[in-house]
């Protein structure tokens, strides 16, 4: 089973900010086939998405995030990366890594929606006031 392994959390004031990780190094079949995604989730909600992407193609940003947060992939290090500027009291919440395979030569964006098949462990981001 694939294994993502999640890191960077922690507490900062708001306004400061926050670089998750997340080792994709078990997505074996090529980065670009596969859809990747940060998901969060604060106490008594539902678990959304923030952010996803297909390695080299279009990124979606949930509009609570639009122009603080940066969705990337570095092929070279395996490595998913959520670069958080601007943090708010209203981002605290449980971050997780997702991906999902989606076919070879596989095209388009990928969604927010929480379909995806692997996952990491979570890490938990505070944003105090």
């Amino acid at each position: 089973q694939v294994q993502l392994v999640e890191s960077g959390g922690g507490s900062v004031q708001a306004g400061g900010s926050l670089r998750l990780s997340c080792v994709t190094s078990e997505l074996t079949n090529g980065p670009s086939n596969y859809c990747m995604a940060w998901f969060r989730q604060a106490p008594g909600k539902k678990r959304e998405g923030v952010a996803a992407l297909r390695p080299r193609d279009v990124t979606n940003y949930a509009n609570s995030v639009k122009g603080r947060f940066t969705i990337s992939h570095d092929n070279a290090k395996n490595t998913l990366s959520l670069q958080m500027n601007s943090l708010e009291p209203e981002d605290t919440a449980t971050y997780y890594c997702a991906a999902k395979f989606t076919g070879f030569y596989s095209a388009g964006a990928c969604p927010l929606s929480p379909d995806y098949t692997y996952w990491g462990q979570g890490t938990q981001v505070t944003v105090s006031s």
